[in-house]
């Protein structure tokens, strides 16, 4: 099994490494490790997708708002949330000057108007489907989040490497 240590004297382990009769604490703590972000991803983005469909549901239903202006401020808070749990405590920003913040930023907001489009347009298409547009919103919802984890990942949130890297690729 391969695995790195870090400053915890904690094995980072991989999951493709682990035997299922081997498993352990230790192997448990080395997978919360490896897999760090996309668990704070997961957690938060539950966070994220309760205030989504909370606020639908809130607005369409006991509101009686119509579903597509529900969608989209549904969608407005959704962005709000996640952008701040995202920068803060899953990928950890490394942002300093007002620049980079800035910079961060508009990457964050667009991928999540990317997202939001294909959310939005979703909605319209499949609300007139014969389904509980409470499920069609849940559907939108995981894809969007799939979608949402590798775009704040590979483009938004960067390492100060990575943005050293850009920095002098673009020179």
């Amino acid at each position: 099994m391969k695995k790195e240590k870090n400053k915890n004297n904690i094995k980072k382990v991989k999951l493709k490494d682990v035997e299922i009769k081997n498993i352990n604490m230790e192997t448990i703590k080395g997978l919360c490790l490896e897999y760090k972000d996309v668990i704070l991803y997961v957690l938060f983005g539950a966070v994220t997708t309760i205030v989504n469909l909370g606020s639908f549901f809130v607005l369409n239903t006991l509101l009686k708002i119509d579903e597509n202006i529900s969608n989209f401020i549904a969608i407005v808070l959704a962005v709000l949330v996640a952008y701040f749990t995202n920068k803060d405590m899953v990928f950890h920003s490394e942002a300093e000057t007002r620049k980079e913040k800035f910079t961060e930023f508009c990457k964050f907001m667009l991928g999540r108007a990317f997202t939001m489009v294909i959310e939005f347009v979703g909605g319209i298409i499949l609300f007139n489907l014969p389904i509980p547009h409470i499920i069609t919103k849940a559907g939108l919802t995981v894809i969007v989040i799939i979608l949402n984890f590798f775009i704040s990942k590979f483009f938004a949130f960067k390492s100060k490497k990575k943005m050293l890297e850009e920095k002098n690729n673009s020179k």
